[in-house]
């Protein structure tokens, strides 16, 4: 059995559990075996690197922004500018007058970043991160996580068919197979990284 496609993984998920019956409830499975993914994995086929030119004190987050990775400025120099909570950024700009200035600090508040100071003139900026996984659906039968590691998609999703179905026996080695396939995922990105060649990231915009 091959699992190349949305389609061949809701085959797949029926066959292990020797249900044809489940309709519907299978993409459910696959809906929140996606989320459990998300949360867990952090692979460099994830990570992107969007450039802008910064001149206001808000910029609108990528729209698959999940989580940062590291954010530079690129003056006459590249400075990775410090990120710092909200209550951090709100606590700087009292203590500072909210001054204009170079940006030294960013924060993530309402889906947007927020730079302090606030840009005196355009600074050219690099945002790297980790994007979401895109979800699978019958329009976007695959994306590089099912093409790369299939196993991952079944076995999360079988983890949660478990609850649907009562099958508390085979919950366990469904959440075994699950962990060890999250881990290979998570190892095979760190071996990428210190295993020699660097890699290059996808360059967008926000």
């Amino acid at each position: 059995m091959t699992i190349n496609n949305y389609t061949e993984l809701l085959a797949a998920i029926a066959n292990f559990l020797n249900r044809d019956d489940l309709g519907e409830v299978s993409k459910t499975f696959v809906q929140f075996a996606e989320a459990d993914i998300q949360r867990q994995i952090r692979n460099w086929r994830q990570e992107k690197r969007a450039e802008a030119n910064l001149d206001t004190e808000y910029s609108a987050l990528p729209a698959d922004y999940y989580q940062t990775i590291k954010m530079t400025l690129n003056s006459s120099q590249v400075v990775n500018l410090e990120l710092v909570s909200q209550f951090g950024m709100a606590e700087r700009q009292q203590k500072s007058g909210n001054v204009s200035g170079t940006p030294k600090y960013y924060a993530i508040t309402a889906n947007q970043i927020q730079f302090f100071p606030k840009p005196d003139a355009p600074y050219s900026t690099q945002l790297y991160y980790y994007s979401k996984i895109e979800p699978l659906s019958d329009t976007n039968p695959t994306n590089w996580l099912l093409d790369t590691f299939p196993d991952c998609y079944l076995y999360s999703s079988l983890v949660h068919s478990a609850p649907y179905l009562n099958d508390d026996q085979r919950i366990q080695m469904w959440s075994a197979l699950q962990a060890s396939s999250i881990a290979s995922i998570n190892m095979d990105s760190q071996k990428s990284e210190f295993g020699g060649s660097g890699r290059r990231l996808k360059i967008t915009s926000y």
